[in-house]
């Protein structure tokens, strides 16, 4: 985004404008408008961050729009140099929708204090908060601080961006833990799967079931918010007078003892049972590796840079570790004994399943009209005919976990959009057989999980 400097004259000009625009909606709907504006001090109006807030400040309206059943009855916006504006006119009373602007703009994770959400009633006047607002600065009233100049362009600017980078590092994080627990939930709902927990039954396990996987779940959101979190502040954080940023590595080695605590709180969860051990690596290192290339310019980085943070995190330590490993994980024994490097060589080399299998087949299939559990589904189909599965190999050794592949194949040479009903056959197939591919599961948590991340990104730009 070019940030552009505006002059008075260009400020007054936009006001002019934005009372027409106001005024027309009231003629034309007899309905409360609001009008929306970023309160950005300084000659630059139009910023990344000012924009990404400004982008969530309209979502926020129209989800309390859904909220308190209000009916918009016209929607406008426009990014000008002078500011973004956005206007609403609205069918229901004037203070009903004031109350709803006040709320937002004092709840809004700090940045609601940078929002002006006029509401204009169908006199043509401003309806007044009633509760005067604090100072950005010092947090004193505001009318005072500004009819005195009591604070510099500079000192209202640099709270402007603190208030930006906080609340939109928030934001993200929160998203960021909401979006990984959604993928996890998402994945264990997707049925039928070959030999794997879903809607229908347990597949090969006899230890876990639907709800086993759902509690889990639920437990590992705040540990997807830490990575992230912890990611940035690697990446982001000076320290007094030097630098003190964390190289990937490292942060990947920061990451491990919350992995381990995000262990104990699944097995907590679930009684023992180890359902999510694979998805707390491989979430939680893609996590982290969003947290180190977040911007409150951009936001998420793209699908790429993502997976090459991720792989720059952890191929230095795995490459290390695995052939001194002491074999006491299923996993280390099976790189000892047939070179197998499962989810962590999968990360290493940065995923290449997701990114070369998984997200392609997945949208193709969601661009044909296929629903998102038949895509799901057969995108797991794909993954099996093409990944090493470890867990495959464990429970079948090398003739199951080929048998695993070559059925998935040949299924798919059949019938390129699998129904449903032969991926449920399959599944008794692989039941029968004590089969199950939880590594292909973890790539497909994975696929919808980086799915989700790139497409809020596409909604900012």
């Amino acid at each position: 985004m070019i940030e552009q400097e505006i002059t008075l004259a260009e400020i007054l000009l936009a006001r002019e404008q934005r009372v027409a625009i106001q005024n027309e909606l009231l003629s034309r709907h007899h309905a409360p408008v609001i009008s929306f504006t970023m309160n950005i001090a300084g000659p630059v109006k139009v910023t990344g961050p000012s924009h990404r807030a400004f982008l969530w400040g309209c979502e926020q309206l129209r989800l309390g729009f859904a909220q308190n059943r209000l009916t918009v009855l016209e929607e406008q916006a426009r990014c000008l140099p002078t500011g973004e504006e956005a206007y609403f006119a609205v069918d229901a009373p004037a203070e009903a929708v004031k109350a709803l602007c006040v709320d937002i703009e004092e709840g809004s994770k700090g940045m609601g204090r940078l929002f002006d959400m006029d509401v204009i009633g169908l006199d043509g006047l401003k309806l007044e908060r009633g509760v005067e607002r604090p100072c950005i600065v010092c947090g004193k009233p505001g009318r005072d601080c500004a009819s005195r100049r009591l604070h510099s362009v500079s000192e209202l600017q640099s709270a402007t961006a603190g208030r930006f980078a906080q609340g939109l590092k928030d934001l993200d994080g929160i998203r960021t833990a909401s979006l990984a627990t959604r993928a996890l939930l998402e994945e264990v709902a997707v049925t039928p799967k070959p030999g794997l927990v879903d809607r229908a039954n347990s597949g090969s396990h006899r230890d876990m079931d639907f709800s086993s996987f759902q509690a889990s779940a639920s437990a590992l959101w705040p540990y997807w918010q830490s990575c992230f979190l912890w990611g940035w502040q690697d990446a982001h954080i000076h320290g007094l007078g030097q630098e003190c940023l964390r190289s990937p590595v490292q942060t990947f080695a920061a990451l491990r003892p919350l992995g381990r605590q995000a262990e104990r709180n699944m097995l907590a969860a679930t009684g023992g049972v180890n359902t999510h051990k694979g998805a707390i690596f491989t979430l939680g290192v893609l996590c982290g590796a969003i947290g180190r290339l977040w911007t409150e310019d951009k936001g998420f980085a793209e699908v790429q840079a993502i997976l090459d943070e991720a792989s720059a995190m952890t191929r230095e330590t795995l490459e290390k570790e695995l052939p001194a490993a002491r074999w006491n994980t299923a996993g280390e024994g099976l790189y000892r004994k047939y070179g197998a490097r499962g989810i962590r060589g999968e990360v290493a080399d940065g995923l290449p399943s997701v990114r070369d299998v998984g997200i392609p087949t997945f949208r193709a299939l969601l661009a044909q009209g296929v629903d998102r559990n038949h895509a799901a589904a057969v995108t797991l189909l794909h993954l099996i005919a093409r990944v090493e599965d470890t867990n495959l190999l464990h429970r079948g050794g090398p003739k199951g976990a080929a048998w695993a592949k070559e059925t998935a194949a040949d299924l798919l040479e059949r019938e390129p959009l699998p129904s449903l009903e032969s991926i449920s056959a399959l599944d008794a197939e692989f039941i029968r057989r004590n089969l199950s591919p939880g590594g292909c599961a973890d790539l497909l948590a994975a696929t919808l999980f980086i799915d989700s991340i790139d497409n809020t990104t596409q909604k900012e730009t």
